[in-house]
C-alpha cells in the first residue's frame, strides 16, 4: 500500500472510475454491483473527503458516492482530510493524499436478514470492496492505502455520518511520490 503521495490532482473520471469499481452497478436490471453482497443488500456505503485543487471540476468537501445513477453528493464544503487523520490516529501521511474514500457500512441492511452472521458478511464485503479499488487504482496508475486503525466516533464525526453508517476502512488514494 502506498504511504506518500504527491500534489498531482485526480481526475474526475479517475474518482468515478474508483468509486464504481467500490459500488457501481454492473447489472442496471437486477440491481447487481461490482464487489458481491451477502443477499445483494448492498450495506455498503463510499464517502469521499476530496482536498482543494484535488481533483479536477470538482470542489473540495465531503462526498457520498449513490451508485443508482453514478453520480455523487456534496455532504459537506470543508478540506477535512487533515482531521481524518487525526482520527485515524494521527496517521498525518494521509492527509497527503488528494482523496481519501471511507468505506463504511450499514449493518442493518445486512442484519436484518442474517442475524448475528450478518456483521461478517459487512465486514467481507468491505474487503471486496477495498480490493477492487486498489486494483482500479492501479489500472489508472494511482496508488491507494488502506487504513483500519481509526476512532470510529471520530471518523463517523468527521464525516458526519449518519447514526446507522458505520466507517470500516479508508482509502488514502492518489498518485504516490
Amino acid at each position: 500500500t502506498a504511504r506518500s503521495f504527491s500534489n498531482t490532482p485526480l481526475s474526475r473520471g479517475q474518482l468515478m472510475d474508483l468509486l464504481w469499481a467500490g459500488q457501481g452497478i454492473t447489472d442496471p436490471a437486477r440491481g447487481l454491483r461490482a464487489a458481491p453482497s451477502a443477499g445483494a443488500l448492498y450495506p455498503m456505503e463510499l464517502y469521499g473527503a476530496i482536498g482543494r485543487s484535488s481533483v479536477t471540476g470538482l470542489e473540495e468537501g465531503i462526498y457520498r458516492y449513490s451508485p443508482r445513477g453514478h453520480f455523487l453528493e456534496r455532504e459537506g464544503g470543508e478540506d477535512l482530510r487533515r482531521d481524518l487523520a487525526t482520527a485515524s490516529l494521527s496517521q498525518m501521511w494521509m492527509a497527503e493524499a488528494p482523496v481519501s474514500l471511507v468505506i463504511c457500512g450499514i449493518y442493518g441492511r445486512t442484519t436484518r436478514k442474517y442475524r448475528d452472521r450478518g456483521f461478517r458478511y459487512v465486514h467481507m464485503e468491505a474487503g471486496c470492496v477495498a480490493e477492487n479499488v486498489f486494483l482500479m487504482a492501479g489500472s489508472l496508475g494511482l496508488s491507494a492505502g488502506i487504513v483500519g486503525a481509526f476512532v470510529d466516533e471520530e471518523v463517523a464525526a468527521v464525516m458526519d455520518l449518519p447514526k446507522t453508517v458505520s466507517p470500516l476502512l479508508i482509502m488514502p488514494v492518489g498518485y504516490s511520490k
